[in-house]
């Protein structure tokens, strides 16, 4: 993430949004079950809202610096990978849900992308479900602070598709607001 993404995601501000606004309306109707991976929490303003929620979570992250940080910050709550979102170093079948806010449209390319999700399908027990959230990409502001940053934005009419490609069943997708959420099982 380039400077400005970076001080906007590390602020009291994102942290509100993704308490109040972010993880409710991503998570409304989901069972995440007994064992939590989210990928791409950056800073941790969502993983901290996880943990309150769930106790424990695993995270995925790219980024060694916020590897560090959110291992510092959250300690024994969280164990912290680094690592792709497309080569994931999980066995199969390990989780009852894979979880992601606001992170899929920094995977810079459709292929990918598409990619994470064969993966994530992939360590997703049966029955397990995939969700989370992402931004449509409208407005000024968040043009601008991805400006110089990786920026490939989803399409929520064709992601059930592509969330079926990758081996997923009964995708839903929910547009609201700036952001649009989805939810899709392993058979």
């Amino acid at each position: 993430m380039n400077s400005v993404h970076n001080v906007l995601c590390s602020s009291g501000w994102w942290s509100r949004r993704a308490e109040h606004e972010l993880i409710p309306f991503g998570l409304k109707g989901v069972d995440p079950g007994d064992d939590v991976l989210e990928i791409g929490p950056g800073f941790g303003a969502t993983t901290r809202v996880l943990v309150q929620r769930f106790g424990k979570v695993e995270v995925l992250e790219l980024d060694a610096r916020y590897c560090r940080r959110l291992r510092a910050e959250l300690g024994e709550s969280v164990t912290v990978t680094q690592g792709d979102a497309t080569k994931l170093p999980y066995p199969d079948d390990r989780f009852s849900s894979v979880l992601c806010f606001t992170m899929l449209h920094h995977i810079p390319s459709l292929d990918l992308q598409d990619r994470a999700f064969s993966e994530i399908a992939r360590v997703l027990r049966p029955g397990g479900t995939f969700a989370g959230t992402d931004s449509l990409g409208t407005g000024v502001v968040f043009k601008l602070i991805h400006i110089g940053d990786t920026l490939n934005l989803i399409d929520p009419d064709t992601l059930p598709h592509r969330l079926e490609a990758a081996g997923m069943v009964g995708p839903e997708v929910k547009v609201g607001g700036r952001s649009f959420r989805w939810q899709a099982a392993k058979p």
